[in-house]
């Protein structure tokens, strides 16, 4: 299951972990937000230890999608200690998801 982040906590949050962490934005009654959740819980198994998931609802945090401009949902967003990387495209399945974070998650694998 992919923990909640809110507003509140964003900023203590993501500066507390060593990995990079990955942020779906998601509203409820979004099926493309729920069906990127169930991608991201499979991506979440085979990258423990190496990224951190977690989940914001945009009805509830307005403040964090706001700075980061978010209009479409679903929306990932990649940060790297505790900063703003860049977006990952948002609908999508995991193997390519896995793909566009391979820099930061297999830095010492050669691309290809």
């Amino acid at each position: 299951m992919i923990p909640e982040i809110s507003d509140k906590e964003f900023d203590n949050k993501i500066g507390q972990f060593g990995i990079p962490i990955l942020i779906e934005f998601w509203k409820p009654g979004c099926s493309h937000c729920q069906s990127l959740l169930k991608e991201l819980e499979g991506l979440q198994e085979e990258t423990r230890n190496r990224l951190a998931i977690f989940k914001m609802n945009v009805e509830e945090n307005h403040l964090i999608p706001g700075d980061l401009e978010i209009h479409s949902l679903p929306a990932l967003a990649l940060f790297v200690k505790g900063e703003f990387q860049r977006f990952i495209g948002g609908i999508g399945r995991k193997a390519e998801i896995r793909a566009q974070l391979s820099l930061w998650l297999d830095p010492n694998e050669p691309e290809g």
